[in-house]
């Protein structure tokens, strides 16, 4: 191939199977800012080039696969250059290979250095066969649909191709397209195990007989209860047994989790990746200087309305929000940490507060509620050791529904939309790692209604020990598992099937219950 004329677009030769790699195709326009005018470079660019396409472009794709300079031109003290390519060796790849040397080349042989890159095109091509909503994604300019694919326009420059944006953006697209193909559903559901038949003693709401019989009353915040003495009791039975008959006989240890969970927690353990509409934020205060805050005492004091306008003024950025998924907070404990072998299985529990989630206005009862009380268990080690512990959970929770709450219940495996997403290995086609999830039928919204999930056991694999870099002294991968125990949703399945009066229930479950205390009366 002979150089290219100055300002005339110089085609190169494409190597067969280039590009075209699980029909996703990017392409770059850009151009490299030269020190000098690079005319005279033109027989030494053309030979670079061609070398580059058949080596360096190539280098750890398969065979037949790779990045490709398609056509380069010269306009003075610029390069520009178009490349394409498929999934392997993508373009802002191919362009980083090539300016190293490309600079070492010109700078050794003509003197002229690199001095940046211009990016004028960058488009990612790819499968979608339907249209996806209207969104907004940092980098990306533009977004067309053509029949059966995406093709996405970005705004890049050196730094963000350097600093893996086209990746990501590529990632975060394939999660919304497969997510897309999953037809809006968040998981996979595979039933295990079914229960018989129960005779149920309550045929309406649960929440509204509490009510009525004085158990409790809505909070002031949006999805909030209080609880009166009865339901407390209740609340208080329910951690009894699990106390006894779960974490004492496994050998749990209590802990205290927070329940501020900071940014850094968030992006470590995943959840950073798409908690946003779901958390209740935390946000400081700018300074706690009385004078800085004078004009909102003032406002209140006066009108006795609290200036929401004004304090939004006066308080920081979020830090974080209220606790979400219970277990995240635990790990800063180990984090950056090497534990002894003999240390493992590392098990424990947290029961020390609420936890908080925003629900998308589907708050009912007391089984789905922005303010929960949660027992969340959490054990660490080996493969085998978590994966025990899991089975012995299953075991015992089995008891407990069995012959002590007498529930009729059934438990079903689903792969959660966050572990497949998060690149967890084998989550789709194996059941090592992935979530049980405990459903009991809630007889007031009829037999073929959807089921109350009221308890699970999750098996992480290595995501939480990796993402906290918790290592084990023998070298062995760690992995964990968590289970929460959601009070209110054990009460909802509970008084649902068997009701509010103790000569219903199940004879060990009222001997754990004892005397059912006086609520608070009225006039």
């Amino acid at each position: 191939m002979g150089p290219g004329k100055r300002d005339e677009c110089c085609p190169v030769d494409r190597p067969e199977g280039i590009g075209n790699t699980n029909d996703i195709d990017f392409r770059l326009e850009c151009s490299l800012k030269t020190s000098a005018d690079v005319t005279m470079t033109q027989e030494v660019l053309a030979s670079f080039i061609d070398e580059a396409n058949r080596t360096i472009l190539k280098k750890g794709a398969p065979k037949g696969y790779g990045a490709e300079v398609k056509s380069w031109n010269i306009e003075g003290d610029r390069i520009s250059l178009i490349i394409e390519s498929g999934r392997y060796v993508r373009v802002h790849d191919a362009l980083l290979r090539m300016k190293k040397p490309l600079a070492s080349k010109l700078g050794k042989d003509f003197k002229i250095g690199i001095r940046g890159v211009d990016v004028g095109l960058y488009t990612i091509e790819m499968p979608c066969e339907n249209e996806l909503p209207q969104m907004k994604i940092p980098y990306v300019s533009d977004i067309k649909y053509l029949e059966g694919k995406v093709i996405l326009t970005l705004d890049v420059d050196e730094s963000a191709m350097s600093n893996r944006v086209p990746d990501r953006i590529l990632s975060l697209m394939e999660d919304k397209i497969e997510q897309q193909s999953y037809g809006g559903k968040t998981e996979h559901w595979n039933i295990l195990w079914q229960s018989e038949k129960k005779e149920h003693r309550l045929f309406e709401d649960p929440t509204t007989a509490m009510m009525n019989a004085g158990w409790l009353k809505r909070g002031a915040s949006r999805g909030q209860w209080i609880h009166g003495p009865q339901s407390t009791r209740m609340f208080r039975t329910f951690e009894k047994i699990v106390l006894e008959e779960l974490l004492e006989p496994m050998g749990c240890r209590e802990m205290i989790f927070p329940k501020l969970v900071t940014w850094d927690v968030w992006q470590r353990s995943g959840h950073a990746k798409g908690v946003y509409p779901e958390i209740y934020y935390v946000c400081p205060p700018k300074t706690r200087d009385p004078k800085f805050w004078e004009e909102v005492i003032d406002h209140y004091k006066v009108t006795h309305e609290v200036p929401n306008s004004l304090i939004k003024e006066k308080i920081g950025d979020p830090i974080g929000g209220l606790c979400y998924a219970q277990c995240p907070p635990f790990w800063p404990y180990l984090q950056g940490e090497t534990i002894p072998t003999d240390e493992f299985p590392i098990k424990v529990f947290d029961r020390s507060g609420t936890s908080h989630r925003y629900e998308s206005g589907g708050i009912h009862g007391m089984e789905r509620v922005d303010e929960f009380h949660r027992i969340e268990i959490l054990w660490v080690g080996t493969k085998e050791q978590v994966i025990k512990t899991a089975n012995e959970l299953h075991d015992r929770y089995m008891h407990i529904f069995n012959e002590i709450l007498d529930l009729e219940w059934r438990k079903a495996w689903v792969t959660p939309w966050f572990m497949a997403q998060e690149g967890l290995a084998g989550v789709a086609e194996q059941t090592e790692t992935g979530t049980t999830d405990y459903e009991a039928v809630l007889p007031y919204r009829g037999e073929d209604a959807e089921w109350l999930e009221f308890q699970n056991v999750s098996v992480n694999g290595n995501k939480y020990p990796s993402g906290f870099n918790v290592k084990c002294q023998s070298g062995e991968e760690l992995w964990s598992g968590c289970s929460g125990v959601g009070l209110e949703r054990w009460s909802s399945a509970f008084f649902a099937q068997k009701g509010l009066d103790p000569e219903n229930w199940p004879e060990e479950f009222r001997k754990r219950v004892g005397k059912i205390p006086e609520g608070i009366r009225f006039l």
